[in-house]
């Protein structure tokens, strides 16, 4: 059940902000395996002043359509998350038309036992979602402790 919240510049238009989360769902189904409908998006339109960003971060010009993208899962591994930042990348430049330089992305994880929604069914022996076929091997994530 990963949540993923978008902020933005206020002005953009339905059309985008659909194209945007279309973009990042198809990057978790993809990567992730996430079933199709465990999609929850939540996009924040915020004001110019209340926007607070360097207009070069890195060394990279970045502009108003820039947005701060954060994910929230259970754990991955490094080189799962690193595909996963790829691939969204590549989907919101294709699909959206929003340039690398202006994707900024953060995950965060959370132990499985955090998440709740009523219907969902968590596979005892993988954590979850017991429609997930292709549940991600962890051989960087330790054990959780008293399983």
């Amino acid at each position: 059940m990963p949540l993923i919240s978008i902020s933005l510049r206020k002005g953009t238009t339905p059309e985008y902000r659909r194209l945007v989360s279309e973009a990042l769902h198809a990057s978790m189904v993809d990567v992730l395996k996430i079933p199709r409908d465990d999609q929850f998006h939540v996009f924040h339109e915020v004001t110019d002043d209340n926007f607070v960003m360097q207009p070069v971060v890195f060394g990279i010009p970045r502009s108003r359509r820039t947005l701060f993208i954060q994910l929230s899962f259970n754990r991955r591994g490094a080189g799962q998350k690193a595909e996963l930042f790829r691939t969204i990348v590549d989907n919101l430049r294709q699909r959206a038309g929003v340039p690398e330089e202006d994707v900024m992305l953060v995950a965060f994880e959370t132990a499985r036992e955090n998440w709740w929604a009523a219907g969902r069914v968590v596979d005892p022996a993988t954590g979850y979602d017991e429609r997930m076929t292709d549940v991600p091997d962890l051989p960087d994530v330790p054990a959780d402790p008293g399983r």
